[in-house]
Parts: structure tokens; C-alpha cells; sequence
């Protein structure tokens, strides 16, 4: 494992997540009626919970605003939701005064440009192994798995992992 990743992910406090191309495949699916649905994956879901078990507090941001991802918000706890949103360094620098908190206690996974600011700010920032490249180039780390695919529980299990939190955090879902 990356020492520098390691590192980088013991000081985290709070991971945030975009949501398409990260926690779902990227790909937008439009029934005829206008309504919209998406695929999210269940070991990315699995992995949130257990990284919010463990201590993190967890958030979402996105640029795009859907019913499905307040649903998928709410169904794994996720306290912090902000949809609608490409300014998403301004979204983080509130969350950070409300949560009293610094750039480097925070780790976020994206995949495109409106992440890369956020990416190159934070203390961990993290690309899905199918992000844009221009985004893979500046992040500290880029995850094995896809976005959609995983990329979710990876990340969670790095911060787990450097916390020395992965064995308690899923002994509380045995």
C-alpha cells in the first residue's frame, strides 16, 4: 500500500463523495415519462456504512439533482447531502466551518473536472480508476476499481485501513 496514501488517510475525518461516474457507473438512464433512475452498487453502499461505523462522517456532492440520490442518501445515513451543486469548493468550505474542520482531515473521491478543485485541495483527494485523465494526473491516489464498481468501498477501505478501524468497523456488521 502507498505510504503516502496511508498517511494521508489517518488524519480523515470526513469523506465525500461525488455521485455519478463514482457511486454509480456515470451513465444516465431516462424512462419515458421523464423520471430517472440509477445503478449503485451494494459493496459501495456496504463500505460507506461501515466507514461511517468507524468513526468517519461522511457527505455528497453533486452537480446534478435527482429523488434517487436523496433516497440512496438516506437509506445508508449519509448526514450530509448537497445536490444541484458544481461550486462544490464553496459547498465544502461550509461544511468544513460547520463541522470545524480542516482541508487535510477531509478525503474525497471524483472523477471529473468539477472535482479536481476539491481533489487538489483536500487531504486525501482521490480519482476512480476511470475518471478523467486530466483528473487521475492530479489526485493523490487513483482507486483499482471503476466508478459504479467498487471504487466506493476502496476508498473506504484505504481510510479503514490507515485508521487501523477496517477489522472493528465490520465486526459491527457480523
Amino acid at each position: 500500500m502507498n505510504q503516502d496514501l496511508m498517511q494521508r488517510a489517518k488524519a480523515i475525518k470526513l469523506a465525500v463523495f461525488d455521485v455519478d461516474g463514482v457511486l454509480t457507473d456515470g451513465r444516465l438512464y431516462f424512462l419515458e415519462d421523464g423520471s430517472e433512475f440509477k445503478t449503485f452498487n451494494t459493496l459501495d453502499g456496504h463500505g460507506i456504512k461501515m466507514l461511517m461505523a468507524s468513526g468517519v462522517t461522511t457527505a455528497i456532492i453533486s452537480g446534478r439533482k435527482t429523488p434517487v440520490v436523496e433516497r440512496r442518501a438516506q437509506n445508508l445515513g449519509i448526514p450530509h447531502l448537497f445536490q444541484g451543486r458544481e461550486d462544490k469548493m464553496v459547498v465544502l468550505d461550509g461544511l468544513l466551518a460547520e463541522l470545524k474542520l480542516s482541508y487535510e482531515q477531509v478525503a474525497y473521491l471524483g472523477d471529473d473536472l468539477p472535482d479536481l478543485p476539491v481533489i487538489r485541495r483536500v487531504g486525501l483527494g482521490m480519482a476512480v480508476q476511470n475518471a478523467a485523465s486530466f483528473v487521475r494526473e492530479h489526485a493523490h491516489g487513483v482507486t483499482q476499481a471503476r466508478g459504479g464498481e467498487g471504487a466506493a468501498r476502496e476508498f473506504c477501505e484505504l481510510i479503514m485501513q490507515a485508521q487501523g478501524t477496517l477489522d472493528a468497523a465490520n465486526a459491527h456488521y457480523l
